[in-house]
């Protein structure tokens, strides 16, 4: 990262010259010391073009460098994103699955829930149907001990009757 921002900064540099040199107005002294320079040797101009073209080379390769890493990181984006993908399409499957257990334990569980159901009502129509019942139980027992004790009444009676019967014809 540091190698690419000291190249981008390189180039910036290398532009801004070149800028400044067209910007900059014609200098009588400036040309005539430019023709000196050209008439000098070709060597100077040769080695000038050679530093313009090591200054493109090397901008090209901080530039296909740039590109590599920026194609290596989408590269690795891309792998993340499938990861993800992957892992989220898991977790649905897993979150379907266990939907349809919850499902299945519940039909296991409503049939068992439905006979529990049954048997109550059955329980709460029995007591409804016992109680009158237990009423009319508790009545005719009352009713009954009333005529045991009419019947033991009127039998002491006749058995006086008798005990006196026998005293008479004796």
């Amino acid at each position: 990262m540091k190698l690419l921002l000291l190249l981008l900064l390189m180039l910036r540099r290398h532009v801004n010259k070149e800028q400044t040199n067209l910007n900059r107005p014609p200098d009588i002294g400036f040309q005539m010391e430019k023709t000196k320079n050209n008439n000098l040797t070709g060597s100077g101009r040769l080695a000038k073009m050679m530093m313009m073209e090591d200054e493109e080379e090397m901008t090209r390769s901080a530039i296909s460098t740039l590109q590599s890493r920026e194609e290596e990181i989408e590269k690795k984006k891309m792998q993340v994103r499938e990861k993800v993908e992957l892992q989220l399409s898991r977790a649905e499957e897993e979150t379907r699955r266990l939907s349809q257990i919850w499902e299945e334990l519940e039909v296991l569980g409503d049939p068992l829930r439905k006979e529990v159901a049954v048997v109550r009502k059955k329980i709460d129509m029995a007591s409804k149907d016992l109680k009158p019942l237990g009423q009319n139980c508790q009545k005719k027992e009352k009713e009954y001990k009333e005529a045991l004790e009419a019947f033991n009444e009127k039998n002491r009676e006749k058995a006086q009757l008798v005990s006196t019967l026998m005293e008479l014809v004796e």
